[in-house]
């Protein structure tokens, strides 16, 4: 048995920023548990390594249940399982989104919790030179900024998506995130910069923090509605490390309400169908599951598009309606892709859109009381009707910059949908027949006072003391941005509000937006 103050259970990109930070007070004795190992292979850290990484020992490999909206097609979930998490297996797009997306957050009862709020802990994890200081930080440990490399089809794909109607953006993090705009990406000297890199990497060597891999957390101590600690394995033993202050779950959308449920805290019917005991029926847990999906439009190019560089990459965000907030993202690879995300052979690019905003939801369910299983996971994929319009809407936008001049000396011919493909049944039909993750989840543990919320605004489980939540599960929906930059601010912020930190808990006054 150990005793620490605090437990942080799971080293992904939270796990390491609350980690980091609450470990930077030497009184403060720090135990950081993840699963994973502490490292990966070599080419975990080439930035150009990350679409084959799936599958590999540092991913959880998860699947979906079938899901009925998309031909019954049961989804590949690529989560990290490693130290750094998703950041170190992901395609290190740190983009944040639009505002709005935030705002809505404490619209729907996530009080305190708005873009402004966050703001000063976006700007508190990194260091991006040269933007606008009332919106970017320059302290911070993640090093973010657009690949100083160009290449020729990049830079053709950005001049398409302008001709295409959509304006360009010096810096989509900052006032305005609309438009055309280059990818801020955490690669450093040509390499993958984790949020184990950043933040866990200076800290490991301080004596108060203590960090544990292959440690996988098989339940909470949880005893008369106070957590007291978690029950690990680690090298065939079970350990108990009890928790004198909080236990802060960082494990992520899936692992965290699963670790809840198998503590005996979630939907109760679920639970005693599963044959777990009930410590406190929390019907939110597992529920307001989150994805953006996404699909493609895939074009046989001219010549070779492959330059084995990491040079930098163009996104636009759109709204899917006039006049609405943007809502639709679309980003550039470098090879074709057929549908579920699987790479083509031959020269190829394609542009990919996403629903930033889906209305779909679903759910993160046990699949029985052993800790070692892996969980149902049901994302609901288009299940609202709106999403599969938007989507579609998606797709014509993508084909009108993959068919836009400036991209003519590199595009051979459509692949997919394909010229056929036209109406808008064919179209929705497309959609269903390729839609795949964005390796986005979110929402399982959200924030707020309705009965379905599992947190509150000070990111403290509802019925169990000293126990709290900082990682992708609390957002109380998903932001218009690839989330790892929200969770970055999430932890920051998380590590604030648990040491009663005052200085970045006021909000800030912001100039206003322009348009």
């Amino acid at each position: 048995m150990e005793a620490f103050d605090y437990v942080v259970v799971g080293g992904g990109t939270a796990g390491c920023v609350v980690a980091a930070r609450l470990s930077k007070d030497p009184e403060a004795r720090v135990l950081l548990l993840e699963a994973g190992q502490a490292g990966g292979p070599a080419e975990i850290s080439d930035p150009m390594a990350w679409p084959r990484l799936g599958g590999t020992p540092v991913d959880w490999a998860y699947e979906t249940m079938p899901q009925v909206n998309t031909d019954n097609a049961v989804h590949q979930w690529p989560r990290g399982k490693v130290l750094g998490g998703s950041s170190a297996i992901n395609g290190m797009m740190l983009i944040r989104g639009d505002r709005s997306s935030y705002d809505a957050w404490e619209a729907a009862g996530a009080t305190g919790w708005n873009y402004e709020t966050l703001l000063p802990f976006f700007k508190r994890s990194e260091h991006a030179s040269g933007g606008d200081p009332a919106y970017r930080g320059v302290d911070g440990p993640m090093i973010v900024a657009p690949s100083a490399d160009t290449d020729p089809l990049w830079e053709a794909c950005f001049q398409a998506a302008i001709e295409a109607g959509y304006p360009p953006n010096p810096d989509s993090n900052a006032a305005c995130a609309a438009g055309t705009s280059w990818n801020d990406v955490n690669v450093v000297n040509g390499k993958r910069q984790s949020a184990a890199d950043a933040y866990l990497t200076p800290a490991a060597g301080r004596a108060n923090l203590t960090i544990v891999t292959g440690a996988r957390a098989r339940r909470l101590l949880i005893d008369n509605s106070i957590c007291r600690g978690v029950e690990y394995g680690v090298d065939g033993r079970l350990v108990t490390a009890l928790a004198d202050r909080d236990v802060i779950l960082a494990a992520g959308a899936i692992g965290s309400p699963q670790l809840l449920m198998l503590s005996g805290v979630g939907p109760g019917a679920h639970l005693r169908q599963v044959g777990s005991d009930v410590a406190l029926d929390l019907p939110g847990v597992g529920s307001n599951l989150e994805d953006h999906p996404k699909s493609q439009v895939t074009y046989r190019a001219t010549r070779s598009v492959r330059t084995g560089r990491h040079a930098r990459k163009p996104h636009v965000l759109l709204p899917s309606e006039t006049g609405a907030t943007p809502d639709l993202q679309v980003i550039f690879v470098e090879f074709p892709i057929l549908p579920r995300w699987v790479p083509g052979p031959g020269d190829g690019y394609s542009v990919i859109f996403s629903l930033m905003t889906p209305a779909s939801r679903g759910t993160v369910r046990l699949a029985g009381a052993d800790p070692t299983q892996a969980p149902l996971i049901d994302p609901g994929y288009l299940s609202e009707p709106g999403d599969i319009t938007s989507m579609t809407i998606g797709l014509r936008a993508a084909r009108m910059i993959g068919s836009a001049p400036a991209l003519r000396p590199f595009r051979d011919h459509e692949l997919f949908p394909g010229p056929d493909a036209e109406s808008d049944d064919a179209l929705r039909a497309y959609v269903r027949a390729t839609v795949s993750t964005y390796f986005h989840p979110v929402g399982t543990c959200k924030i707020g006072t309705d009965p379905m919320a599992v947190v509150d605004p000070e990111l403290r489980v509802h019925g169990i003391e000293h126990l709290r939540i900082a990682d992708a599960s609390v957002m109380p929906s998903i932001v218009s941005g690839n989330t790892n930059a929200a969770v970055l601010a999430i932890a920051e912020r998380a590590a604030s509000l648990i040491t009663g930190e005052p200085t970045l808990r006021e909000r800030p006054t912001l100039p206003a937006a322009s348009a």
